[in-house]
């Protein structure tokens, strides 16, 4: 893959006066169209050490308005994205529709480094890579340009050049005993980062290797494969999808309607036996969030259930057992212009809690697959493509020691219509409902086939779904509260 990269390409002095201004003014208006885009674009600038990959990053702010992208160079996780999921740390710098965003270090930086430095295995490498291609995937279907360069050096150039650097006074603080140590390691990390590359090299983000032998070459070859890219999907843009399904919505997968299955009948009608049980399950939590093994994980709730189902109940009853200091309740509503220019999963990933710490989604990243389907807020292809991409997001979480709960609440429509009227007649309740909560309700029975559809592919094995009969409101805040405590039990 790198062969092609050690030809000896060079750029002389004249061609580069001449083809310079002319790029960096063609580069100024694709980027100021990109500002009135839906689309973000994203740069990744990865490479050996001592290929220049600092200098074209600079380039290109230099050669553009910087004020319209962001530019990161990452180094090793810190002890705050440590204690989250991998992609954490990525997610949260992707640049919004109409930017551009510089990544010096990358995704691919430390499954690489890992790999070369024999702290993970090859087949460990090939599943990171395999997530990150995923993960790429995900960002084009979303409607991001994904572009990839890998600064090439073959190892006599390598060597050369850090030789140079070292030597100048001026340049000498370029070079760490870190870059001759992976220099001794050349071979090993070319075979690595070639695996790594092959694998994910993919026709919507191919890896483009630009020879790093030439500064001039290597960034004018930078700066116009961006330049042509980027104003093909300026003059052309991706068709747009029809926002109304195409087809029936799929059958189950086993033909089983889960919600009618339900026994709603359930109740705890002893007031005293649930009072005493609710203290004894709260204290048990409590004790549970203050043990040293607590510490080592975090934990994510996500509630969801149809209207007046009592998930603002449910929670209440977790939190009087906790330190406010260690829990964060996140009411999902429709999203915000920020959030809307972000792929959809952007505003669950930025967040996720720390270690010692819990996460509270009243609502969740479900909205996909349920009121987006059904009301037509995406199109089929985005909702029927969300069931994979939400169970990979919540396989990082339990990898990164997250205790993922999952609470369905289920209620009769006649139950529904009981808790609505209440509402309405009580004054300190009314703000709980809206025009939109009684016209969901004409809509039940294609709410409950995109339940159906979404616990049967979404609840796995390491993040399954606790289905609650929430009719009695006492019986399903303990069946919670029950579960939570088990959970915990287990994982600790």
């Amino acid at each position: 893959m790198f062969e092609s990269a050690e030809l000896g390409h060079k750029i002389d002095k004249d061609v580069w006066d001449r083809e310079v201004p002319a790029l960096r003014e063609a580069l100024l208006d694709a980027q100021f169209d990109l500002t009135t885009a839906k689309f973000p674009v994203i740069i990744l600038v990865a490479g050996v050490d001592g290929a220049g990959k600092s200098e074209t990053v600079n380039t290109l702010n230099e050669w553009m308005d910087p004020r319209h992208i962001q530019t990161h160079g990452l180094a090793e996780p810190s002890d705050e994205e440590l204690e989250r999921p991998y992609m954490w740390r990525y997610w949260r710098l992707l640049p919004p529709q109409g930017r551009m965003g510089i990544f010096d270090g990358s995704w691919y930086t430390w499954p690489i480094l890992e790999r070369a430095n024999g702290r993970i295995k090859t087949s460990d490498l090939d599943q990171d890579m395999t997530r990150v291609a995923r993960f790429e995937q995900m960002l084009i279907h979303e409607g991001a340009l994904v572009l990839k360069f890998w600064m090439h050096l073959g190892k006599g150039e390598q060597k050369k050049r850090l030789k140079s650097l070292e030597k100048d006074p001026k340049t000498r603080w370029r070079v760490t005993p870190r870059d001759w140590k992976h220099f001794e390691m050349y071979d090993t990390f070319r075979q690595v980062a070639e695996r790594a590359l092959r694998s994910t090299s993919t026709a919507d983000a191919p890896w483009i290797v630009v020879e790093a032998t030439d500064p001039h070459y290597q960034r004018l070859t930078v700066g116009k494969i961006l330049l042509e890219r980027l104003r093909a999907r300026l003059d052309h843009p991706a068709p747009v999808v029809p926002a109304l399904p195409l087809h029936p919505p799929p059958p189950s997968l086993d033909g089983v309607d889960i919600l009618k299955a339900l026994d709603l009948s359930k109740r705890i009608d002893d007031k005293k036996e649930y009072e005493d049980e609710l203290l004894t399950l709260q204290g048990k939590l409590n004790l549970l969030t203050r043990h040293r093994n607590f510490r080592k994980h975090s934990v994510v709730m996500a509630f969801e259930g149809v209207d007046a189902a009592g998930k603002g109940g449910s929670i209440r009853r977790i939190t009087q057992a906790l330190d406010a200091r260690h829990y964060q309740i996140h009411p999902i509503a429709a999203p915000t212009e920020e959030e809307r220019a972000q792929p959809y999963l952007w505003r669950f990933w930025r967040h996720l809690p720390r270690r010692g710490k819990v996460a509270i989604f009243d609502r969740s990243w479900y909205g996909r697959v349920l009121v987006e389907r059904v009301e037509g807020f995406c199109s089929e292809a985005d909702w029927q493509r969300a069931y994979s991409e939400i169970n990979e997001f919540e396989d990082q979480l339990v990898r990164s020691r997250t205790i993922v709960l999952k609470f369905w609440l289920s209620i009769s429509q006649e139950e529904q219509l009981r808790r609505f009227q209440e509402r309405q007649d009580t004054p300190f309740k009314r703000f709980k409902l809206g025009e939109e909560d009684w016209r969901n309700r004409e809509k039940w029975p294609a709410y409950e086939a995109a339940i159906c559809d979404m616990l049967d592919r979404t609840s796995t094995e390491i993040a399954p779904w606790t289905l609650v009969e929430s009719e009695d409101k006492h019986y399903g805040r303990i069946k919670i509260l029950r579960t939570l405590v088990q959970r915990l039990e287990e994982e600790m």
